[in-house]
């Protein structure tokens, strides 16, 4: 899929969760139902990963395939820019590549890459947020350098293209959740991971998740009420 179906898709997502915290608080807790189809995943994922810790670039390029765009979908929405959602998935594939002899399976393939995918994201965030800190500083100190000063930060493309200013302002609101409930709430709305899978991905429990996600909720909802006078 391209970039700017990627990011259309997305932007229909945020529309779509826009809707739902509007008219529900909270959302309706649905967990998954284990069927017959995980059990036949889970054993092609080990068949992958045996294939991944013997070298085989085949076997990468499928793992590459299969995951790519469900990666970068998830580094996108924690950081809202393309440019560094592709640089951060390659990031993680390449982590993948050089770790994968370190996998023992004691989480699903997909919790192992979402965790890393995560965890890299909020990794990138930081650095960017430390960089604009010493911008700033060395500008107080007279030094202009432009290759430390960032442009303003990135407008997501859903607000340039169907130019929706409730989206754009949910989005706003998103980035400024904690960071836990930031990625509980982007793998549950975005990803539709269980909460059990979330739970994995971020080694907590279901409750916790719950708790996560119903505070990162009514945070939202107590933002957006004032846009709505009607609700």
């Amino acid at each position: 899929m391209c970039r700017k179906s990627r990011v259309l898709s997305l932007g229909r997502f945020y529309s779509s969760v826009f809707a739902s915290l509007v008219y529900t608080l909270p959302l309706p807790i649905a967990h998954s139902i284990p069927s017959s189809g995980q059990g036949f995943a889970a054993s092609a994922d080990a068949k992958l990963v045996a294939q991944l810790q013997q070298g085989s670039e085949a076997a990468f390029r499928q793992l590459v395939e299969q995951y790519q765009n469900r990666i970068y979908r998830t580094v996108l929405a924690l950081l809202r820019s393309p440019e560094e959602a592709e640089d951060v998935a390659q990031e993680v594939f390449v982590e993948v590549y050089q770790t994968i002899d370190r996998f023992r399976g004691e989480a699903a393939l997909s919790t192992w890459l979402y965790r890393l995918a995560t965890s890299q994201a909020l990794k990138h965030r930081q650095r960017a947020k430390a960089q604009k800190r010493f911008a700033y500083f060395t500008s107080l100190l007279g030094f202009d350098n432009q290759v430390l000063h960032e442009p303003a930060d990135y407008a997501h493309p859903q607000a340039q293209l169907e130019g929706q200013q409730q989206v754009a302002f949910l989005l706003t609101h998103i980035a400024r959740l904690p960071d836990q409930q930031q990625v509980a709430f982007t793998l549950r709305h975005e990803q539709e991971l269980s909460y059990e899978e979330i739970a994995a991905v971020l080694r907590t429990t279901v409750p916790a998740v719950e708790s996560l996600l119903f505070r990162a909720r009514k945070t939202l909802r107590n933002h957006l009420i004032p846009l709505l006078p009607h609700v």
